[in-house]
C-alpha cells in the first residue's frame, strides 16, 4: 500500500513512509500479547492517580511508586493518569515514553501495548508519545520535583529504584524553572558550566552546586529536587549542602567535598548552556487533515485550516489535525471502523516522518467525546452533547420552553469560588457605584441619574465596591468606546492608576471594550445598561443623531441584560432577540419568534408599550478548560511557558501569569514581578489573543489582578485555594523549608558526614 498526503487543492505526493506497518510488529509479538497481558490490564486501577509501567522483555512491568519520576534512557515506559472531575466523572491519558537509546523493538511494543490499554479502558483516554528531553506539559505536570534521565536500562541490569542502598557516585545536570529535568553526566568538573544546577549525589550526601548565572526559582526546584531524592529514595537519609558557584569561598568544607570526589579544577567553567527554545504559546498555522482509503491507498487530504469548526468532523472518519508542526493530533469518530482506530497512533508517526518533522514531534491521540483541553482550544466553538447552559438549564433553538426563575445566590458565589469563576460573577452587582468619564484627559464624575449610559464615543472609569467576610474588594472598569481617541484611550488607562494608587493597589482592574461587557460590568447597573453607537455623554454637547435609534435588547433578567444601538433598518433585525425603536414621541418594540426577554431599559420613556415580553434563556459560548501561562524574562529574554495541571503553587511571585478562561483573560501579577515583566505580560496578551488560532475575539476582557487581592472570579479556577498563603511570608524562607540552604553549606556534625562520605568515595 503506498500512502498518499493530498492537499486542500487536489494535489498529492506519495510516501512510503507515510505508514510504517504497524502488523509487522503486531505479528512479531503476537505471541506474547496474550492472556497474561490481559491479567495485566484486569490488574490496572481505574482509581484517580498515576500508574507507570517499564517494557521489560517485551512485558509490561509495574514501577514502584517510589520510582516514579525517573526514567532510563535505554528503556521505554507507559504512564496512565486517571483524573476525578467534578461533575463529570474520570478522564484517563495514556503517555507511551521513548528513551533515546531504546530499541525499535521496545518502542513498537509500547505502542502496542498503550493502543491495547486504551481499547481495555473503554476507548475514552487520550493517548500521548512523548520522547525524552521532549515531554508535553502535561506529561511534566505529573511529576512536580522533576524528571530523572538515568543512564543504562532494566534489560541491562539496572533497577529503578534502591531504598536504603547508599554506594551511589553520580552528578544530575538540573535544567529548567517550571519543568525541571535532571540527567546523569560524567563525574568530573568538564560536565559542569556557570548557567546550570549540579546535584553531585553521593548515597548519604548531595552537594547542589548553583552555577553562578542561574536564577533563584531554578535554584528552588533544584532544592525541591534532591529534597525528593533524599526522601525518596534514601529514606529521609541523606544529607544536603548547597553552594553559590560565584561564592564558593563561601563554603570552604563543602568545596573541600567536591574537590575530593571530582579532583582538583583546573582552567575556567563552561560558559552557559542557552536554554531550549520557549515553549511555543501557539502555533497559528493549524491544519486538519481526513484520513481515508482510497482503492488500497492510505490518503491523507487537507479538509481546512484555522479558524476550524467542530462540524468538519465526521464520526465516520478519522482525522489529524496539524498545530504547525509543533505537535499531531488525531481524532477517531465513533462509528470509524476499528482497524481506522488500532492504526490511529501508527498514522500519526508516519505522517510525522512524511512531513520531515522532527522525531521529537508531539503526539495527541483521542477519540470523539474524549477530545483534550488543547484540541478543544484550537477550534472557535465546541459544543459537548447534551451541553448545559448558564446555571444549568438547557437551550435548544427554536424551542420555547417555560423556564423557572432561579434566585441568584451571593453567599454560594462567596462558598464557592468555582461557581463565581464559572458564572464570572463576584456578587449580584449590589455594592457601591462610582462612574467617571475622562473630558480633556481628566477625570470628570458622572451624575448618578445617568449612571449606565455609554457612549461610544467617550471612555469611563467604573469602581465597583463590595465585601467579602466584612473586608472591602474593588473592582475598576475601564470601558473604552469604540470611537473614543487614542489620547483618551491613554487617559483612562493612566487615570486608572491613579485610582489604583489612591487605594493602595487593591482594585482589580478590567479592561472592558465597547460591546464586550463582562457579566458582571452588566449586573452593577440593574438591567438600564444602554450603549450608544457614537456621541458623547459630555454635559453641553448634543449628539448630531436626532433621528429614529434602534437598540438591540439582550438578557433574561436584571443582571444580564443591556441595550446596544444598532443601524436604524430593517436589516439589522433578528429573530433571536428584541428590539426597541426609538422616536421623538414613542418607543416600539419588537421581538423574535425564537422567545422573548423581561427587559427593564428606557422605563419611564417607554409609555406606549402594551406587549406582554417573555422571558427564555440564550445559548452562550460553550465553556473551554482554562489554561494557565507564566510569563517571565528571568532567563534572559521574554517567554511566556504554559503549566498543566495547575494549581496556586504554580503562581510563582516573581513572575506574571496568564491564566485564560476562553471568555477573559487574567494576568496575575507577583508581587516580585519586574516591571519589564508586566509590560510585556500586557502586550504578550494582546498578541495571544490576536494570534490564536480559534480565531478569538481580540476584544476579550483583560482582568488585572495583584498578588494578595485576587477576587473569586479568580481564585475559583484553582483548586483549594488557600487565602492565606501568601500572608506576611518571606517568601525565600517559606520555599526553602526549615533546612538552612544558603551558601554558608553544612555545618558541624553535617560536614564531617559530607567529609567522611567522600574519603570513602575517593
Amino acid at each position: 500500500m503506498e500512502p498518499r498526503i493530498q492537499s486542500k487543492n487536489g494535489k498529492s505526493w506519495s510516501k512510503e513512509t507515510a505508514r510504517p506497518s504497524l502488523r509487522q510488529t503486531q505479528n512479531k509479538f503476537s505471541r506474547m500479547m496474550n492472556d497474561d497481558n490481559q491479567d495485566t490490564f484486569r490488574n490496572v486501577s481505574r482509581s484517580p492517580g498515576l500508574q507507570i509501567w517499564t517494557i521489560n522483555n517485551m512485558q509490561m512491568v509495574p514501577v514502584p511508586a517510589q520510582a516514579f519520576g525517573n526514567f532510563f534512557e535505554g528503556d521505554c515506559y507507559i504512564v496512565l493518569n486517571i483524573n476525578e472531575n467534578k461533575g463529570s466523572g474520570q478522564t484517563a491519558d495514556i503517555h507511551y515514553w521513548i528513551g533515546n537509546t531504546s530499541s525499535q523493538d521496545e518502542q513498537g511494543a509500547a505502542a502496542i501495548y498503550t493502543t491495547q490499554l486504551d481499547e481495555y479502558l473503554g476507548g475514552s483516554p487520550v493517548q500521548y508519545r512523548e520522547v525524552q528531553g521532549s515531554e508535553s506539559p502535561r506529561f511534566r505536570s505529573y511529576f512536580k520535583n522533576g524528571l530523572i534521565y538515568k543512564k543504562g536500562g532494566v534489560a541491562s541490569g539496572f533497577h529503578h529504584v534502591d531504598t536504603n542502598v547508599y554506594n551511589i557516585l553520580r552528578l544530575l545536570h538540573v535544567k529548567g524553572r517550571k519543568h525541571v529535568t535532571a540527567t546523569e553526566v560524567d563525574v568530573s568538573w568538564k560536565s559542569f558550566n556557570k548557567g546550570d544546577i549540579f546535584l553531585l549525589d553521593m548515597g548519604k550526601a548531595i552537594v547542589q552546586w548553583n552555577g553562578p548565572e542561574s536564577n533563584r526559582r531554578e535554584k528552588l526546584k533544584a532544592v525541591m529536587l534532591a529534597q525528593d531524592i533524599r526522601d525518596r529514595e534514601r529514606g529521609g537519609r541523606a544529607q544536603i549542602g548547597v553552594i553559590e558557584g560565584g561564592e564558593e569561598q563561601s563554603s570552604p568544607e563543602l568545596m573541600k567535598v567536591m574537590t575530593a570526589v571530582l579532583g582538583q579544577r583546573s582552567g575556567p567553567l563552561q560558559e552557559a548552556i542557552p536554554d531550549d527554545a520557549p515553549d511555543q504559546v501557539q502555533k497559528t498555522n493549524v491544519k486538519l487533515y481526513h484520513v481515508f482509503e482510497n482503492s488500497g491507498n492510505l490518503v491523507v487530504q487537507e479538509v481546512a485550516t484555522q479558524p476550524l469548526t467542530q462540524d468538519l468532523l465526521n464520526s465516520s472518519d478519522c482525522y489529524i489535525l496539524d498545530q504547525g508542526g509543533s505537535s499531531v493530533m488525531v481524532w477517531k469518530g465513533k462509528h470509524s471502523s476499528k482497524e481506522e482506530r488500532r492504526e490511529a497512533l501508527n498514522r500519526a508517526t508516519g505522517y510525522i516522518k512524511a512531513k520531515n518533522y522532527p522525531s521529537s514531534t508531539t503526539v495527541e491521540v483521542m477519540n470523539e467525546g474524549g477530545e483534550s483541553a488543547m484540541f478543544k482550544h484550537l477550534f472557535k466553538s465546541w459544543r459537548e452533547k447534551g451541553q448545559t447552559q448558564g446555571l444549568g438549564t438547557t437551550y435548544s433553538v427554536g424551542k420555547i420552553a417555560k423556564v423557572d426563575q432561579v434566585k441568584f445566590d451571593v453567599m454560594e458565589l462567596h462558598a464557592r469560588p468555582e461557581l463565581a469563576a464559572q458564572q464570572r460573577m463576584v456578587d449580584d452587582g449590589s455594592g457601591d457605584v462610582k462612574v467617571w468619564r475622562i473630558e480633556k484627559l481628566e477625570l470628570a464624575e458622572v451624575n448618578p441619574s445617568t449612571y449606565g449610559q455609554f457612549y461610544g464615543g467617550d471612555c469611563y472609569l467604573v469602581l465597583y465596591t463590595y465585601q467579602i467576610s466584612n473586608q472591602q474588594q474593588y473592582i475598576l472598569y475601564m470601558w473604552q468606546g469604540r470611537h473614543a481617541t487614542k489620547d483618551e484611550i491613554t487617559a483612562c488607562a493612566y487615570q486608572a492608576v491613579n485610582i489604583d494608587n489612591k487605594y493602595n493597589g487593591a482594585p482589580v482592574q478590567v479592561r472592558v471594550v465597547m460591546g464586550k461587557e463582562p457579566r458582571h460590568f452588566l449586573a452593577i447597573f440593574k438591567g438600564k445598561l444602554i450603549v450608544f453607537e457614537g456621541g458623547t455623554g459630555r454635559p453641553g454637547v448634543i449628539s448630531p443623531d436626532s433621528g429614529p435609534r434602534l437598540f438591540q435588547v439582550r438578557g433574561t433578567n436584571e443582571l444580564n441584560t443591556k441595550a446596544t444601538e444598532v443601524l436604524a433598518r430593517a436589516s439589522s433585525l433578528n429573530t433571536n432577540d428584541v428590539f426597541l425603536l426609538k422616536t421623538d414621541q414613542m418607543c416600539y418594540l419588537w421581538y423574535g419568534k425564537v422567545g422573548s426577554l423581561l427587559f427593564y431599559i428606557f422605563k419611564k420613556q417607554t409609555t406606549h408599550i402594551s406587549t406582554h415580553v417573555k422571558r427564555a434563556d440564550y445559548t452562550e459560548e460553550p465553556p473551554h478548560s482554562p489554561r494557565l501561562f507564566e510569563c517571565s524574562n528571568q532567563t534572559g529574554r521574554f517567554q511566556m511557558t504554559e503549566v498543566e495541571d495547575f494549581a496556586q503553587s504554580d503562581l510563582d511571585e516573581e513572575d506574571v501569569m496568564l491564566l485564560d478562561t476562553w471568555e477573559e483573560i487574567f494576568l496575575w501579577v507577583g508581587n516580585l514581578a519586574n516591571e519589564y515583566e508586566t509590560k510585556e505580560a500586557w502586550n504578550s496578551s494582546l498578541e495571544y489573543l490576536r494570534s490564536h488560532p480559534a480565531g478569538r475575539d481580540p476584544d476579550t476582557p483583560i482582568t488585572f489582578v495583584k498578588q494578595g487581592y485576587e477576587p473569586p472570579t479568580f481564585t475559583g479556577w484553582f483548586n483549594a485555594w488557600d487565602p492565606h498563603k501568601w500572608s506576611g511570608v518571606d517568601p525565600t524562607q517559606r520555599e526553602v523549608g526549615a533546612e538552612s540552604l544558603n551558601g554558608s553549606g553544612a555545618s558541624g556534625t553535617k560536614t564531617c558526614t559530607l567529609m567522611s562520605r567522600a574519603k570513602r568515595i575517593n
